[in-house]
Order: structure tokens, then C-alpha cells, then sequence
């Protein structure tokens, strides 16, 4: 938050503004207050290293690694990937005093505009099922369920 003189009709008053949102690429210095947004979003899990998450990404199109900033503070992550046959979304989240404002939405935006440039044809992404509210934003934002079933293999311990 910030304050703002406005002078008007001989009249100053004193306006609080909150400090605009910019959503940029991951930097180095970036890494600890986007893992604690992470598991503040509880996005993290035992078996992955989120510091690893992140070095492995910094090696694939580092610059599909997004963070929203405000006034100095990270509030959103998102990872956009892309192997030539389908697009993929890891690691959305938003810092929860700022979910359902919007911010979801332009992180969102913001990954499938690189991935379209890049001729992605499609977008796929992975919401565990015991998470019925980010199933249901992705359905607002166009996702739907496929009937499709998930499956992994650990090639390296994290």
C-alpha cells in the first residue's frame, strides 16, 4: 500500500492506492519466498524438493517460470512447459490473501500467451482430487475433466 497527494479544487487529500501487480520471470533471489508461497498455497509434498523443482526447471525455458511481485513481496507462481505435443501448468498458486481477485486469472493469461506463441496446441495439467476449488477455477477459466488417468515413475530421489 502507498499514499498519494491529490490536489483538487484547492482541497489535499491523502489517498491510500495499492501497489500494482507485475508478473515477471523467476529470478535466483526469488527462491525462498516462492517456496514459502508454495507451501503456504500447499503445493509442496514430501517427495519433491522444491529447491530442486526449481533448479530443474531453470535448465527448460527458465523464462516460463513466472512470478507475480507487489511492492517488493512475491503473491503468485506459475511454470508453463512445453515438449512440442502438449503444453503443461505446475505450480500455480496464488498467496492466499489474494486468491479469488483475479490474479489466478492473469498468471493464467499470461503462461498460455508464451505457450501459444511457441504453437502449444494444447494445455495439460495435474489438480489432486482432494482439491475440488482449483478444479473449479480451471473450469471457469475454460479446462475441463478428461478422462484420462495420471500416471507417474520417479526417475531420481528428491
Amino acid at each position: 500500500m502507498f499514499f498519494v497527494l491529490l490536489v483538487a479544487h484547492g482541497l489535499n487529500t491523502l489517498v491510500a492506492v495499492a501497489a500494482p501487480i507485475s508478473i515477471r520471470p523467476f529470478a535466483p533471489a526469488d527462491s525462498e519466498a516462492v517456496i514459502a508461497l508454495w507451501r503456504a498455497c500447499r503445493l509442496t509434498r514430501p517427495q519433491n524438493d522444491p529447491r530442486k523443482d526449481i533448479a530443474r526447471k531453470r535448465k527448460v525455458n527458465p523464462e516460463w517460470f513466472l512470478v507475480a511481485e507487489r511492492a517488493g513481496a512475491i503473491i503468485g507462481t506459475v511454470m508453463a512447459g512445453y515438449e512440442g505435443h502438449r503444453g503443461w501448468i505446475n505450480y500455480l498458486g496464488v498467496a492466499p490473501e489474494f486468491q479469488r481477485g483475479g490474479l489466478g486469472r492473469k498468471l493464467m493469461d499470461e503462461a498460455e500467451r508464451r505457450l501459444r506463441a511457441a504453437g502449444c496446441p494444447k494445455i495439460n495439467l495435474q489438480v489432486r482430487p482432494d482439491n475440488p476449488t482449483a478444479i473449479a477455477f480451471y473450469e471457469r477459466i475454460g479446462f475441463a475433466v478428461e478422462g484420462a488417468v495420471s500416471l507417474g515413475k520417479r526417475l531420481e530421489r528428491d
